[in-house]
């Protein structure tokens, strides 16, 4: 079952709600992500020093979406936050090519961490807005994400200043690879 047949699945249930997981090194956009789903205003986005909360409403789902700081010394605690996690968002920078190998080491410990076997993975290839951003391709190659074999997972090209590839009911009706577990 694929991500789309996840949350097409989930949303027959009408009071499900789903616990969303947003992580992603330091400066990813992670917080600009967030507050563009719940439609507030981005001019004012903060570095997360712990952790946001936000329920948002959309297309028929209620996310809770936590979203926890990327910045080195906050990493280790990622962990108290992955239990009872229904998707795991993971942004990247595309245009910071020199921390590509940095967020890869820590995209594959969190996939390897027992608490989030099986849940699926969206990678949010951001900033693609820049002139010097990778390709989501690019960076799904430069990951390996085609050897994940024990989950669900999806890359999606977005700029969360823009809000292109960002809202949930485009993943739901957009023409997106979805991978399926082996």
């Amino acid at each position: 079952m694929g991500l789309l047949s996840l949350l097409r699945k989930l949303k027959s249930a009408p009071d499900q709600e789903l616990r969303l997981l947003l992580l992603g090194l330091d400066n990813a956009g992670k917080t600009t992500m967030l507050k563009k789903l719940a439609s507030e205003d981005i001019t004012q986005t903060t570095p997360t020093q712990g952790f946001n909360i936000k329920s948002v409403q959309s297309d028929g789902f209620k996310l809770n979406v936590w979203d926890i700081g990327g910045q080195r010394k906050i990493r280790p605690y990622w962990r108290n936050y992955f239990e009872n996690t229904d998707v795991l968002i993971y942004v990247i920078d595309s245009g910071d090519r020199k921390r590509f190998e940095e967020t890869g080491q820590e995209l594959g410990e969190i996939l390897s961490e027992e608490k989030l076997a099986g849940v699926p993975v969206l990678i949010f290839a951001n900033k693609q807005d820049l002139f010097n951003a990778a390709p989501a391709s690019e960076i799904a190659e430069g990951l390996q994400l085609h050897t994940i074999r024990d989950r669900t997972w999806q890359i999606q090209a977005c700029s969360a200043t823009s809000g292109e590839g960002v809202k949930v009911s485009n993943q739901l009706e957009g023409s997106l690879v979805i991978r399926e577990a082996a």
